[in-house]
């Protein structure tokens, strides 16, 4: 991505059951995609109101991530809400939802004329989006108000970025340590395919599923020892290169796309349709303090519409291998 845009900073937003079910393969913290969705809706609710602002990305830094589930050793179960009984008095089916609690940290990557307006100007701005976000949906949860109390940036902030190198550094420090304690999460499609291609030389046949898989779980290995003659067995963890998760990073078409009316019961029958399935790959949760600007922890949108792949890309690893 560019740095020539500024920061659009929403600090500490407090998110109350947000969707916990990022994709049918992983539950959690809510996908990217529902960050970038939001996104999309700022602008277009900005637009409404004549404000000048354009989104190109966001990235989120998560203080504080509560499931609501329990677990009895490696089994979670999700805590359900009891529907009222039916017009026969009966039970009402359950249908499974996943929620979550969040405190994030939202960092939106903006262009246009009010970021070269005057201070003043700036900081109405960031609080119209404040406010235009306390009437929103975040990952499907509803956004409380509040945030970090007494300090000078507990509120929204837009920050046009230097354009001297030197500035620009001191501006990036200065932000990176107002998002600590947190954790950010960023793209790491190049650790799945240094794993698939260790995979693939015991293993010519591994493919990138095996290796997303072997990623995405605990792998407990064995080694033996000579203890004074006595052969003695182990098992430990084997140990990954930082805190990687599986994460959703998209939708991949799985038919042509559909003209708007032509599919039944569909939402819009105004708008195109097509049939998509979810993109995979791997993430990792980096503390703020180890990233050397904020443009590493931004997501922003790299469709291929001709190859029906939509898609979310990070710029924590530049040049980074296709995915999943």
């Amino acid at each position: 991505m560019s740095e020539s845009h500024s920061l659009l900073v929403l600090p500490h937003v407090r998110v109350q059951n947000a969707n916990a079910i990022s994709s049918p393969l992983t539950w959690g913290f809510p996908a990217m995609t529902a960050f970038a969705g939001l996104m999309h809706l700022l602008e277009r609710r900005l637009a409404e109101r004549d404000v000048p602002l354009l989104f190109e990305g966001v990235g989120v830094v998560c203080h504080h991530c509560e499931p609501q589930a329990s677990h009895r050793g490696y089994t979670h179960a999700f805590h359900l809400t009891r529907n009222p009984l039916d017009r026969d008095g009966d039970t009402a089916a359950i249908v499974e939802e996943g929620r979550v609690h969040l405190d994030v940290s939202l960092v939106f990557a903006v262009l246009g004329d009010a970021c070269a307006a005057p201070a003043e100007e700036r900081a109405a701005v960031a609080r119209e989006v404040g406010e235009l976000l306390l009437t929103l949906r975040v990952a499907g949860g509803t956004v409380l108000p509040g945030s970090l109390q007494g300090r000078r940036w507990n509120g929204p902030e837009l920050i046009p970025l230097d354009e001297r190198e030197d500035e620009r550094r001191r501006q990036y420090k200065r932000l990176l340590r107002r998002w600590l304690p947190g954790f950010a999460l960023v793209c790491r499609d190049d650790v799945l395919h240094e794993r698939h291609a260790q995979m693939c030389a015991d293993d010519p046949d591994a493919t990138l599923l095996d290796a997303w898989l072997d990623l995405s779980r605990l792998n407990m290995t064995c080694r033996s020892e000579d203890d004074d003659g006595e052969e003695t067995i182990r098992w430990e963890a084997r140990r990954r290169p930082g805190w990687l998760v599986p994460i959703p990073v998209g939708y991949g078409a799985l038919g042509p796309l559909q003209v708007g009316g032509d599919v039944r019961r569909a939402r819009d029958e105004a708008t195109p349709l097509r049939f998509v399935e979810s993109l995979y790959s791997i993430g990792q949760w980096v503390s703020p303090h180890r990233l050397d600007s904020p443009e590493r922890l931004l997501w922003y949108v790299d469709n291929r519409l001709d190859e029906g792949r939509y898609r979310l890309r990070n710029d924590y690893i530049d040049n980074a291998a296709e995915f999943v």
